[in-house]
């Protein structure tokens, strides 16, 4: 074959160790982007906080933040959609998860303005009142009992002997957080013995069974239960015990629990009626019963992190009537006051320049640069949290039931931005707004069509449908296609299977559950 040379063109994106910086910032949460400052501030000496915030002992964002939900971004190749104009802040390219840039030669040299960045947002007004109610909240915190610690404060009061305490301590310890017994007791019995002697083993579980029984009469009721069953029945013996509420009543409820729980689930009343030989009405008031205690006795116990969700843009009313407008600004309490270190700086533009000259002026260039993708950071969540207002102004005036159908790609056209972009700065950014705080992906939904050729925001069918269920008889609850019909009514094209997505969405049982006994 005869050898030819032949010329071809291409095109490659190629992202600066800026470029990525400023993607991952953008994407980050508030806690996760204290975090990064503080990392920062911890690897680079030529950056530093200014005065007014260095005096804070706390990190950029409260102790518990808000969960890191990520959304997964849709992927494209397209050198097209990756312009980038840094004066302007604006990411067109969609990348992946970057990790930190760690070369920073080559690149252009910015202009040696080392004046810190964030000096215009005001301090914290309540940063001295706000340490007292995180001192109460930690000393809360710190109060908390968990169940291990309140059963094992009972157990001591039982006088038992030793191998009886250690029994029911290793009980103790095998709860789970619901204060669920997960593991038969012959499991719990082999993994203590050291050998297969049944004869041990079974003294072993009989020791256990002891224990169990020692367990299941400490307070909470129901706890040590093996099952939502049991733990109904201990906590109805512990009523009966109490002689609280009618013993008959008692009775036909621990008759209810021993049949089959899908039963009770579909309040069945005819056929437990049958099984427990009962009449209807004893049995409603058994159900009433059961339906009123615990299912998960260590609940109350539970140790759960209370995120606190910081806004990273406040919007507030302004004027009344016709003149009505909001205005919206970035929360200073968020914002990262940081400038470049000047003694620093000064001292390495009037120094020899040594062999640690270049690796010193890439980490001065490393901290401007820095400072500055923060600043795109904030101006962009800025910019689309505007657009956002203007696109929802109904919603912020009369509430739910006026959110308008939008989308990315229309905020996206509007300020020049891929909706990659726009997907990073409404995942885990926050607005507090008059009608309450919420995400900002919560203002983009999908439309659903009406009779006059329109579309309606699936936030505002959603809204109906709660008012809907919340204005029904609760002896006729409404099904999920007379929904639809009522839907239909108010000009909203909704099928029966979307109605029943968004009630599931909402969180509201169907209908049979609805029902009052």
């Amino acid at each position: 074959m005869k050898p030819s040379l032949s010329l071809r063109v291409s095109q490659h994106l190629a992202l600066t160790p800026q470029l990525q910086q400023s993607i991952r910032l953008l994407q980050l949460s508030t806690l996760e982007l204290a975090q990064e400052v503080e990392q920062m501030l911890d690897e680079n000496p030529f950056l530093e906080r200014t005065v007014d915030d260095a005096s804070l002992d706390e990190p950029l964002a409260p102790p518990a933040g808000e969960g890191g939900r990520q959304a997964d971004d849709a992927t494209s190749s397209g050198a097209a959609d990756a312009d980038w104009t840094g004066d302007e802040g604006q990411n067109d390219a969609q990348m992946p998860d970057i990790a930190a840039p760690t070369d920073w030669d080559g690149d252009t040299d910015i202009p040696g303005d080392d004046r810190e960045w964030g000096s215009d947002a005001p301090a914290s007004a309540g940063s001295g009142s706000g340490d007292g109610d995180e001192a109460d909240a930690a000393d809360l915190a710190h109060g908390h009992e968990s169940l291990a610690d309140h059963l094992e404060r009972q157990a001591l009061a039982l006088r038992l002997s030793e191998l009886d305490m250690a029994a029911l301590r290793f009980l103790i310890g095998s709860l789970n957080d619901d204060g669920y017994l997960d593991e038969p007791l012959e499991s719990l019995a082999a993994s203590l013995a050291d050998t297969d002697d049944p004869e041990q083993l079974d003294e072993l579980v009989h020791r256990l069974t002891v224990a169990l029984r020692l367990l299941q009469s400490l307070d909470p009721a129901g706890v040590g239960a093996r099952g939502l069953a049991e733990c109904l029945a201990l906590q109805l013996q512990a009523l009966d015990r109490e002689e609280e509420g009618d013993p008959e009543v008692i009775q036909a409820a621990l008759c209810i629990c021993r049949q089959p729980l899908d039963l009770l689930a579909r309040r069945d009343v005819r056929r437990l009626a049958q099984a427990c030989a009962a009449s209807d009405d004893l049995t409603r008031a058994a159900m009433a019963l059961i339906a009123r205690l615990e299912p998960r006795p260590g609940r109350r116990f539970a140790d759960v992190e209370r995120n606190v969700i910081v806004p990273d843009v406040i919007v507030r009313k302004i004027g009344r009537g016709a003149q009505q407008s909001f205005s919206v600004r970035l929360n200073p309490d968020v914002m990262p006051r940081l400038r470049v270190h000047d003694v620093y700086a000064n001292a390495l533009r009037g120094g020899s320049k040594g062999d640690g000259h270049q690796a010193l002026q890439a980490r001065l260039q490393e901290a401007r640069w820095f400072i500055k993708n923060i600043q795109q950071r904030f101006d962009t969540i800025l910019r689309v949290s505007s657009a956002i207002v203007e696109r929802q102004k109904n919603f912020f005036v009369h509430g739910e039931l006026a959110m308008r159908p939008l989308v990315l790609r229309e905020i996206a056209d509007e300020l020049g931005l891929h909706e990659s972009t726009i997907s990073r700065v409404t995942t885990a950014k926050y607005m507090a707004t008059p009608q309450g705080t919420f995400e900002l992906k919560y203002f983009f939904g999908s439309g659903l069509g009406t009779e006059t050729g329109g579309s309606a925001s699936s936030t505002a069918v959603r809204a109906l449908i709660r008012q809907f269920v919340a204005a029904e008889d609760p002896h006729k609850p409404l099904s999920d296609g007379q929904i639809a019909d009522m839907l239909k009514e108010q000009g909203i094209e909704c099928a029966r299977r979307t109605v029943a997505k968004y009630r599931e969405a909402l969180k509201i049982a169907p209908a049979n559950l609805r029902k009052a006994l």
